[in-house]
């Protein structure tokens, strides 16, 4: 007698196929979450092991709240963001205008120079913007004073220069990125919208506030969206450029670097945790407020 073969029902094949996503992600995404939220509610001191841990409630919530330097990170994080980011697409948009009038469909090649820095290594960044902001053999000091007679700044040794120096890296490094954005929104406006316009009378300047800025207003959405998330998480530039100290008077230091260190250098991973989740919910509230801003209004 032949033993019956084992057949799968066909309605559990999509599961069967999603289980090993499902897997890693429940191992690397999910656990470490959902831990992470635990532990904004613990005091735990990591050698001693997990046996260590002790709820705490709402303490580090209060005590994150109530520190002065969680605050002066949160201001140095919008100074930079702001700073940052806001060039960033008042410069990439008309570039990206420009590249596509200029140079057409061949604009993703020019626009490849324009987008090495940001595939480029933050290390190989961030040192060279070291050597080019030296005191003593910089570049930036040696053109400042050449052209100008400005004696040499100490870029990353003074708080009132050293955040302009870290927006300058990060709008350099960024700013590439959004115009390729642009670049390829605009590649998808059709030519025969402009034409019809010229042909009854419309400018340079009417054609882009009446059919390219309306037309880009999903990709500027997501563009300034990422540029908010990605300022406000703003951690390599300023840990590479400052040591990961923060510079002087703590000046570059933003709430990701503060949550590093309150990790690692001070070992209080309930209060660092519990950074991590009002920065989520700061950011969720500024995603909001930016959809709102951009929502049609009828």
């Amino acid at each position: 007698m032949k033993a019956k073969a084992f057949t799968l029902p066909r309605a559990w094949v999509p599961y069967l196929l999603l289980a090993p996503f499902l897997g890693l992600f429940a191992v690397f995404g999910l656990f470490p979450l959902l831990f992470s939220l635990w532990m904004a509610f613990q005091s735990w001191e990591p050698t001693a092991g997990l046996e260590a841990m002790r709820f705490t409630g709402l303490e580090n919530f209060v005590f994150v709240l109530g520190d002065v330097w969680f605050w002066k990170a949160l201001r140095n994080t919008f100074w930079l963001a702001v700073v940052s980011g806001l060039p960033q697409h008042l410069v990439a948009l008309p570039l990206a205008v420009f590249i596509n009038r200029a140079f057409g469909r061949w604009g993703h090649s020019v626009a490849a120079a324009y987008f090495l820095p940001y595939i480029t290594s933050t290390v190989a960044i961030a040192m060279m913007f070291t050597s080019l902001l030296s005191t003593d053999y910089g570049l930036i000091n040696a053109a400042l004073q050449a052209a100008f007679g400005i004696e040499a700044i100490n870029w990353l040794w003074q708080p009132q220069t050293l955040k302009p120096a870290v927006a300058m890296v990060v709008f350099w490094r960024y700013v590439g990125f959004n115009m390729v954005l642009y670049l390829a929104a605009l590649q998808t406006i059709p030519r025969e919208l402009y034409q019809a316009a010229r042909l009854d009378g419309a400018g340079a300047w009417s054609c882009f506030r009446y059919i390219t800025l309306p037309a880009l207003k999903p990709m500027m959405l997501f563009g300034i969206t990422l540029s908010i998330i990605g300022g406000m998480q703003l951690f390599e530039e300023p840990f590479i450029l400052t040591n990961g100290r923060g510079g002087p008077d703590q000046a570059a230091m933003t709430v990701a670097m503060y949550v590093y260190r309150l990790a690692f250098d001070f070992s209080d991973f309930g209060a660092a945790n519990a950074i991590s989740w009002l920065l989520f919910a700061l950011l969720a509230l500024l995603t909001w407020v930016t959809n709102k801003a951009f929502k049609e209004k009828h």
